[in-house]
């Protein structure tokens, strides 16, 4: 006796459309799902100080951009700070700390770096900063509209957001 091939038969067309169809939907939500993973998105509950002290001199840039202990050593040497005395009082630096902490980066761009954080605790010379702007011409990062390596704004639109896609960079003239 002939088997018929019913739907509910693994081989029966339908089947075999469904399955190649269920497989194209699952490889595109596992495309998507690795830059979700390493997104790095400013928490949805932005510490008000953090931002009014940080934000006063550079962007607020998101804690997931760099692991808990860097973050601890910079609050730790605020009154030589890249240069600058950004001395808070203990209260301030306690309450930014606990943020920082909570919201510190965990994502595998920043788990690549060494167990110390990158060279100088400076996103900029982070191993995935230096790959995702390999291609970025010296003479950019001089430009007056760019100025340094730390001004994310000035071709990330969405940067204080901890939005880095680079279908919106805009790099200005």
């Amino acid at each position: 006796m002939k088997r018929l091939a019913t739907p509910l038969h693994p081989g029966h067309p339908a089947v075999a459309r469904a399955g190649l169809a269920g497989l194209a939907a699952w490889l595109a939500l596992l495309a998507a799902f690795p830059a979700q993973a390493d997104a790095v998105r400013m928490p949805s509950r932005p510490l008000p100080r953090y931002a009014q002290e940080c934000a006063a001199c550079h962007m607020a840039y998101p804690p997931g951009l760099l692991p808990a202990a860097s973050w601890q050593r910079i609050l730790r040497g605020l009154d030589q700070h890249y240069g600058t005395d950004a001395s808070l009082d203990p209260a301030a630096v306690q309450q930014i700390d606990v943020w920082l902490q909570a919201n510190a980066g965990t994502s595998r761009r920043v788990a690549a770096e060494s167990a110390d954080g990158p060279p100088q605790d400076r996103i900029t010379r982070s191993a995935w900063f230096e790959r995702k702007h390999r291609r970025v011409a010296a003479e950019v990062w001089q430009r007056a509209s760019v100025k340094s390596r730390a001004n994310c704004q000035a071709c990330h639109g969405g940067a204080e957001r901890g939005d880095f896609e680079d279908d919106a960079v805009r790099i200005p003239k």
